[in-house]
C-alpha cells in the first residue's frame, strides 16, 4: 500500500505539479528509502517510525542538509496522502527538522571581480561568450540555471531588462547594465558563433544550449588562472553583487525582488556579509588594529 501511494504521488508531481526530473528523482530516492526501512502499512505509520528512520540515516553518516531534505520529502508526501484520504492522521505532526546554521556566503571585492573577468580571451568567440556570461551574472545577480536558461528574446536591449525564469518556473524582469549588453552584442554578432539551437543565448561548441555543468567547468579554469580561492563558484558572483548593492545603499526589499527570493529572511544573510567585509576593511585600514605596528605599546593591565 505504501509503495503504491508513493508511485501515485510521484505521478502527481510529474503531471500535475510539473516538477523537474531532478526534483522527482530526489523525492523518489527519499521516499523509496523510507519504504524499504519501515515494515508497517501506511495507515499504521506514526511519528516514531519517521524518527527511527531519520536516526537510522544519521547513523549512516548522512549530512544534516540531506536529513532535512528527507524530512521535507516525507512531509510533502504525507500532506498528499492526507488530502487523498489515504491516511486519517498525518504522522509528521510533532516531527521537527534539525536546525542548521546558515553559512555566510563568500563574496568577492570589486577588484577581484575585475581580475576574474579579465581572464577570458576577448579575441575568440568562446572567450567573448564567457566574458558576456560573467558580466550577465554580475549585472543581474543570476543563478547559473537562470543564466543557461536565457533565450535571445529574453534580453531587451532597448529597455535594458532581461526576463529570467527562476525557481519554481517563476519569471521576473531584472535590469541589465549597458556594459553587459555590449558583451552580449559582441558575442551574438561574432562570425564564429554557430547556432543549432536558435533560441538559446549562450551556446556550447556544438551550437546547442550551454549546460550548468559546463559553466562550472569554465569557472574552475578561469579561477585557476586568476589565482583566486578555490571555494569561489559562479554563484559567488551572485552573492558578490548582492553584497555590493547593499553596501551602496540599496534596500533589502529591492534586493529580494532582484534576486527572486520568496522570503525576505533569505536576503538578510547579505547584511552579515556586508558587516563582515566592513570589519575586515576596518581592521586592515585602522593603524591601531595593526598589532605589528604597536609592539611595546600595550597596557600591562586593564583597571
Amino acid at each position: 500500500m505504501l509503495q503504491v501511494v508513493i508511485e501515485e504521488f510521484l505521478h502527481y508531481l510529474r503531471l500535475v505539479k510539473q516538477a523537474s526530473p531532478h526534483t522527482v528523482r530526489n523525492y523518489s530516492l527519499d521516499l523509496n528509502a523510507f519504504c524499504k526501512h519501515v515494515s508497517v502499512d501506511l495507515q499504521s505509520l506514526t511519528k516514531h517510525h519517521i524518527r527511527e528512520h531519520i536516526a537510522h540515516l544519521a547513523k549512516q553518516g548522512i549530512a544534516k542538509r540531506s536529513l532535512i531534505r528527507h524530512l521535507s520529502s516525507l512531509r510533502s508526501f504525507f500532506i498528499y496522502a492526507l488530502r487523498k484520504k489515504k491516511i486519517t492522521i498525518n504522522p509528521m505532526e510533532g516531527v521537527d527538522s534539525p536546525k542548521i546554521e546558515k553559512k555566510i556566503p563568500t563574496s568577492l571585492a570589486y577588484e577581484q571581480i575585475e581580475r576574474l573577468f579579465a581572464e577570458p580571451d576577448s579575441t575568440s568567440c568562446f572567450g567573448i561568450r564567457d566574458r558576456a556570461m560573467m558580466e550577465c551574472l554580475y549585472s543581474s545577480a543570476l543563478r547559473i540555471s537562470e543564466l543557461t536558461g536565457l533565450n535571445q528574446e529574453d534580453v531587451n536591449s532597448a529597455q535594458s531588462m532581461v526576463r529570467v525564469r527562476g525557481k519554481g518556473k517563476k519569471e521576473r524582469l531584472v535590469p541589465i547594465t549597458t556594459h553587459a549588453l555590449s558583451w552580449i552584442k559582441k558575442y551574438l554578432q561574432h562570425p564564429d558563433r554557430e547556432e543549432i539551437d536558435k533560441s538559446a543565448l549562450f551556446l556550447n561548441r556544438f551550437g546547442g544550449r550551454l549546460s550548468t555543468r559546463s559553466v562550472d567547468r569554465l569557472f574552475k579554469k578561469y579561477l585557476l588562472q586568476s589565482g583566486l580561492a578555490e571555494k569561489v563558484t559562479p554563484h559567488t558572483i551572485r552573492h558578490s553583487i548582492a553584497t555590493h548593492w547593499l553596501e551602496k545603499g540599496m534596500d533589502l526589499k529591492t534586493i529580494q525582488t532582484l534576486l527572486g527570493h520568496a522570503a525576505l529572511t533569505t536576503t538578510t544573510i547579505y547584511t552579515h556579509v556586508s558587516t563582515r567585509l566592513k570589519k575586515e576593511a576596518y581592521e586592515k585600514a585602522h593603524p591601531f588594529c595593526l598589532e605589528k605596528d604597536r609592539e611595546g605599546d600595550k597596557p600591562d593591565s586593564v583597571v
